[in-house]
């Protein structure tokens, strides 16, 4: 049993960093809709703890939030655990095909989406368009 809670909590330990970026919102439903309906552009992630893709596009975005507090200044992130919500009406909606999907809202419409995409030039043309809207 001991060896038990011993691998619980290094797993617990190796996820933690990867999810204390206090600056992504974790979704439940309804929170996209609130947000958009205050006027805010939101980029959902939709990600799974367990994903390698998921890791690198994490680490590429917040990255380029580092290098420019301009995207977090001005757009919502909000993160989507795909194990608990791929079949909610959010990712049925939007036609989610997989987890490390990134998806930009604003108002009642999608802004531009990337799956699976990992490239740094790539991500940062997506938060560059999601800026532009949001000081549109």
């Amino acid at each position: 049993m001991q060896r038990r809670s011993f691998l619980v909590l290094g797993a617990a330990m190796a996820i933690l960093p990867l999810s204390a970026n206090a600056e992504v919102i974790p979704y439940y439903p309804g929170l996209v809709d609130e947000r958009l309906a205050a006027g805010e552009t939101v980029l959902v992630d939709f990600w799974a703890s367990w994903c390698s893709t998921r890791r690198a596009v994490s680490r590429v975005r917040d990255e380029l939030k580092a290098a420019n507090p301009e995207y977090e200044a001005n757009i919502t992130f909000i993160r989507v655990d795909w194990d608990v919500f791929a079949d909610e009406a959010l990712a049925q909606d939007l036609a989610i095909p997989r987890r490390s999907t990134l998806v930009v809202l604003k108002g009642d419409e999608e802004i531009g989406r990337i799956v699976a995409g990992t490239r740094e030039a790539e991500i940062k043309a997506l938060l560059d368009a999601a800026l532009a809207e949001a000081k549109a």
